[in-house]
């Protein structure tokens, strides 16, 4: 039989039924053009007046709403399954994948006993670990991402999305699947406004996501290399050294850690010198939106879970310090180059806040007008270290504040995630003119009185459509490459400011 087994036609076949049935039963699409950029823009400066940011971790698209009435989902996938074998120089098919590892084979899942267990097909691993558990942690890294969604750039291109499985450390986890559509944010969704179209920016994993949701851009490494610090790949032999900095050692672009901001203790030629977001005249100046919006005037926050705790010293197990893109950059690092705290960055009145402040916010009615939160890592959803469920409880609860407040009124929630976490996906990402990216599918949903509920919005987004959303509602000019181009988006077209929901 050829690489569709029977189980997987069966598999299309009921995807397929399920989905056509939600289409007719009256799921909404949504893509509109802004056929009036004025009018668009009056309608921003009246209707909307806070935008509030929740960046959660790890997920593709497919492996959390493949299954939602409507979307673009696991039912349209099975002609993008097929993945290559690079033992064989891929000139043949990977047809099964092992069983999956946990720091080892992973005995909740069939046991492989020397043989090939699970079928190259996606599956629910709820079947086998519940949504409050964790699975094993998937490579998801800056160039791996790249020969996984088979983009061109390292080697040619035979395809697209057909390397997950063959770059992978953790086969047997990459087409596994949870269905979140009944869990607490898929209902949010389900009233409101899933994107099925809408990609993380940059190749790649957590660190270099969160800057490009600040910055649009990668940041520079201005310092000596150290030993194991650069990548490396090698397109005869197909061994590829996916380290902290690109090939060129120019871009610092996976996990890497700021001298200035929490961090874990390693050595200090191996933490990144602040990043000059302060002085244009000088080389390796890189703004952040943080800075556009106090030359502007417009007040802005990011609350993160855990953050009194790491900056005092202390932090909890699974605060994650890459996770603090703003304290990278010498505006608002919170500790001077001696290592002290810095008394101009930290304390009730700076940016850079614990999210506990959040609640308190919204309840004594100061909250402001541009929000980023992230969570700690137990309620991030994190697969590696955090459970589904708690992390989809903790971001309903924060949009539960925010619609319990006078603020429901003029704002617009985005929820959405850092990047896919290693998690396969079949739609082929969009490329920019940078080197950047985009990155595979990720969920994103619009919470707002100004989304239509019940609606599948499928205009192409990207992470850095929240930046330029923020830029043209507060008129601000661009920070990069990126969010200059006119392929990406702003979200607007997204939005129905004559629409008022609940």
């Amino acid at each position: 039989m050829n690489i569709l087994s029977l189980s997987a036609l069966r598999l299309r076949a009921a995807f397929t039924a399920c989905i056509l049935a939600a289409t007719l039963s009256g799921v909404n699409l949504v893509a509109r053009p802004d056929s009036n950029p004025k009018s668009t823009d009056r309608a921003l400066a009246d209707h909307l007046q806070h935008i509030v940011v929740i960046y959660q971790e790890n997920w593709s698209f497919d492996s959390l709403y493949g299954q939602f009435p409507g979307a673009n989902g696991l039912a349209n996938g099975f002609d993008t399954l097929p993945q290559f074998d690079l033992k064989t120089g891929y000139a043949t098919y990977i047809y099964q994948t092992p069983q999956p590892l946990n720091g080892g084979p992973d005995n909740r899942f069939p046991p492989g006993n020397g043989q090939l267990a699970l079928p190259l097909i996606p599956y629910d691993f709820t079947s086998y670990v519940p949504a409050v558990g964790t699975t094993g942690d998937i490579v998801h890294r800056f160039y791996h991402e790249q020969l996984q969604i088979d983009n061109g750039l390292l080697e040619p291109k035979l395809g697209g999305m057909d390397k997950f499985v063959t770059w992978s450390d953790n086969p047997g986890l990459v087409l596994s699947y949870a269905d979140a559509t009944e869990m607490p944010v898929g209902k949010l969704a389900q009233k409101y406004t899933l994107c099925d179209n809408f990609f993380h920016s940059a190749y790649g994993g957590s660190f270099l996501n969160h800057q490009f949701l600040v910055a649009a851009t990668a940041p520079l490494w201005k310092q000596p290399i150290p030993s194991g610090f650069q990548s490396a790949w090698n397109s005869t032999t197909h061994t590829l050294a996916d380290n902290n900095l690109t090939t060129d050692g120019v871009y610092a672009v996976n996990t890497t850690y700021g001298a200035q901001t929490p961090h874990p203790a390693i050595p200090v030629n191996k933490l990144m010198l602040t990043i000059n977001d302060s002085d244009p005249s000088q080389a390796g100046y890189t703004p952040t939106i943080g800075d556009r919006l106090d030359g502007a005037g417009v007040s802005w926050k990011w609350y993160s879970g855990g953050w009194n705790d790491a900056v005092a010293g202390h932090p909890d197990p699974l605060f994650q310090f890459h996770h603090q893109p703003f304290g990278y950059y010498a505006h608002y690092a919170p500790f001077k180059a001696d290592g002290s705290i810095n008394p101009a960055t930290t304390g009730p009145k700076a940016h850079l806040q614990d999210e506990q402040n959040f609640f308190a916010d919204v309840t004594g009615g100061t909250l402001p007008a541009v929000c980023f939160i992230k969570p700690l890592g137990p309620d991030n959803e994190h697969p590696g270290y955090a459970g589904l469920l708690q992390g989809q409880l903790h971001v309903a609860d924060l949009v539960a504040a925010i619609q319990k407040s006078p603020y429901w009124h003029d704002t617009l929630i985005i929820i959405t995630y850092d990047e896919n976490g290693g998690r396969w996906d079949h739609v082929t990402p969009p490329m920019r003119a940078d080197r950047w990216g985009t990155g595979t599918r990720v969920p994103a949903i619009l919470v707002s009185r100004f989304t239509e509920g019940g609606q599948i919005d499928s205009a192409e987004h990207e992470t850095v459509s929240i930046l330029k959303l923020i830029e043209r509602r507060y008129h601000l000019a661009p920070l990069a490459l990126r969010d200059a181009d006119p392929a990406v988006d702003d979200l607007t077209s997204s939005l129905n400011f004559s629409h008022d929901h609940d």
